[in-house]
């Protein structure tokens, strides 16, 4: 077994392999880019060394810098994680051109599933059902358009070279073709260097599962059953879990064992999931093969308890692997929820900023958090914008749903937008609960997922009333015993008065959203009345957890985190940040440039779409901007005129830049 690895990668993975390599008493070497001085993987490993600048072209996909590194520390293996290099060919040859060993599968096996057409020549080979579609290397536009016409609408076009969802756009209409062509070309190219596509038959419908396969260089090969990834958004998984709803022993031997002779096939070694499409009559037709661990690989370790991690390591240390395909059993149902800083009610834009406070729920048997952030990280726009993996266990799915739906409860995010809120939505859903899954669930559940914004009930302003009265009244204490006299009647805040009961009023807002609480002091207790409503308070505050809340009698736990002048007020399973408004401040509200249009975040411009002096309607592409290796288009907020366009293409803006003067209509 190795004494030292190096872990080419940052966040999340690079915490999750760190922990395994611990346990088995390996050292481990993290790289971070400038950007990632304090990261947590950084803070986590024996020894780390700075590769290049924030960018991830200067630094984590640096080939040179990484091999250096393993040399200069003395390790003796590279494990590169997911994403970034971990399915490079380049990278894994100059692993083993170093004599360094790479914790994956062999060069010719990365070589033949990187490309997805030859990938399904291979597979046609040997026998695995295969998707209709063109997977030839003629890639002039109109042969591809007409390809498209024969398949039948709708199709998927895809990159050839890509993965987690990126470089791929479904065609619904031929007229659509060359335009969706195009714009899936220009994201092949910036994610992964290489603009050819192969295009695909749609299946309406379908559900998408993959197979974990397990190879070791004995000849050995195994999977370790299955996982759903049907729920999905743009193509990238957002709930997965194993075992798939439905799936029968039959169908789970035949989906296994294609996978098993699609590992074959390559001479695969390592951990690789088979990816594929079913049908919901239960037909299923090969779709690619990650030559990788997966983001979702907690799941089937959940149900199977094993370390996919150590598997590796023992592998690519020479060993074999540690069990046979009978002494494989799933116990349990498990689920994983990919906690994102993005905004679900602004098209699921990525949010960069300070975790302000950051409490996920308690880890135990049936919870497990893979996080590569702390309190007081930075989401950076520079990386993927993922908080976390939730994953919960239970006996079956209908328990674990209960168990995620209180883990989501419980996790408490402030500083950035995220997307908690919204797979409690997702994961309540009656589709997802009942398990009617396909990979278009989140579209066609949308009034449920995606309601109007409820204004809050009468609990959320009577608990942050209350927070901030505790609040107060804490902050007096502390100060009282710092003072020459401690004693003194002037350190309380009981709302004393000569022959009358104290009354005041606290104001907070939400959006356009305005109430007042009137406040009466009762000895240890307030009276608090808001919209008609009077209740008698107590409560207890915790500044690190819930803070106990009795209304009239009922009591309930919530948490209150003050940031700056919000009030983040988590109750119930939402979240309602309130601003505390002070009535003895006058201000006004700058919130943009008026006439210009902002950057939503930190990126570069890749297309210009709307002419300078165009009249265009409202919603009408204007631009197109590239930020966390995603493409977000910018539009028209009203109908008017474009006056001129502050960048052009190729150019970087920073977050709130006027990208656009625009004239509104008259």
């Amino acid at each position: 077994m190795f004494d030292k690895i190096l872990i080419a990668n940052r966040g999340e993975i690079a915490c999750r392999v760190i922990k395994t390599a611990r346990r088995m008493g390996i050292k481990t070497v993290a790289v971070y880019s400038e950007a990632d001085a304090g990261a947590r993987h950084v803070r986590m490993a024996d020894e780390a060394l700075l590769i290049g600048p924030a960018p991830v072209k200067e630094s984590y996909l640096v080939i040179d810098r990484l091999i250096a590194a393993a040399r200069q520390t003395g390790a003796q293996a590279i494990h590169p994680g997911y994403g970034f290099l971990s399915e490079n060919e380049d990278f894994c040859h100059a692993c083993d051109k170093a004599g360094i060993v790479f914790i994956g599968p062999p060069v010719s096996a990365i070589r033949s599933m990187g490309s997805k057409s030859e990938a399904k020549k291979i597979m046609g080979a040997a026998g695995v059902p295969l998707t209709p579609g063109y997977h030839g290397d003629d890639q002039e536009p109109g042969l591809l358009k007409r390809e498209a016409d024969a398949i039948g609408y709708p199709v998927l076009i895809k990159a050839a070279a890509g993965g987690g969802g990126k470089g791929m756009r479904l065609v619904e209409r031929g007229d659509d073709f060359l335009d969706l062509l195009g714009s899936c070309q220009r994201e092949a190219i910036s994610s992964f260097g290489d603009d050819h596509v192969l295009v695909e038959k749609y299946l309406v419908r379908p559900r998408h599962i993959e197979i974990q396969v397990f190879a070791d260089a004995h000849g050995n090969c195994v999977y370790l059953f299955e996982r759903d990834c049907s729920v999905q958004r743009r193509h990238q998984k957002v709930l997965e879990e194993a075992p798939a709803p439905g799936m029968t022993p039959q169908r789970r031997a035949a989906m296994g064992q294609a996978a098993v002779d699609a590992a074959k096939a390559v001479g695969y070694v390592g951990a690789g999931t088979v990816e594929f499409i079913a049908n919901q009559d239960g037909s299923f037709y090969f779709m690619e093969m990650n030559t990788r661990l997966q983001v979702e690989h907690p799941v089937t370790e959940m149900i199977t308890g094993l370390d996919l991690v150590e598997w590796q390591l023992r592998v690519a240390a020479g060993e074999p692997l540690p069990l046979a395909q009978e002494q494989l059993a799933i116990r349990g149902h498990a689920l994983e929820a990919r906690i994102y800083a993005e905004d679900p009610d602004k098209g699921f834009l990525p949010s960069t900023g300070k975790l302000l406070h950051l409490a996920p729920p308690t880890e135990g048997l049936h919870v497990r958090v893979d996080t590569g952030v702390e309190e007081g990280d930075e989401i950076s726009p520079h990386y993927d914008p993922m908080i976390a993996k939730l994953i919960v266990w239970d006996q079956d799915r209908e328990r674990a749903l209960a168990r995620m739906l209180q883990a989501l409860a419980e996790y408490r995010v402030v500083g950035v937008a995220n997307n908690i809120e919204f797979l409690s939505r997702l994961t309540a859903c009656p589709a997802f609960a009942t398990a009617d899954l396909d990979t278009g669930l989140i579209e066609r559940e949308k009034a449920y997922l995606f309601p109007e914004r409820a204004e809050p009930p009468a609990e959320v302003w009577l608990v942050a009333a209350l927070a901030e009265l505790l609040r107060e009244s804490n902050r007096a204490r502390r100060l009282a015993e710092h003072d020459l006299d401690p004693r003194s009647p002037w350190h309380a805040r009981d709302g004393w008065r000569l022959n009358a009961t104290a009354h005041r009023t606290l104001c907070f807002r939400l959006d356009d959203i305005e109430k007042t609480v009137a406040v009466a002091y009762r000895g240890r207790a307030y009276t608090l009345a808001v919209d008609g409503r009077t209740v008698e308070a107590r409560g207890e505050r915790n500044p690190r957890g819930p803070m106990r809340v009795e209304l009239d009698g009922t009591r309930m736990d919530a948490t209150v985190v003050v940031a700056g002048e919000k009030r983040h007020v988590f109750l119930n399973g939402r979240a309602w940040p309130l601003a505390n408004i002070d009535p003895l401040h006058h201000g006004t509200d700058a919130s943009g440039a008026e006439g210009g249009l902002l950057a939503p975040m930190p990126g570069k411009v890749i297309a210009l779409i709307a002419r300078t002096g165009a009249s265009v309607a409202k919603g009408a592409p204007l631009l197109i901007l590239e930020a966390m290796k995603m493409e977000h288009t910018i539009t028209a907020p009203e109908d008017g005129t474009v006056r001129t366009f502050r960048f052009e293409v190729g150019d970087q803006v920073g977050d709130g830049d006027e990208l656009v003067e625009f004239e509104p209509a008259a």
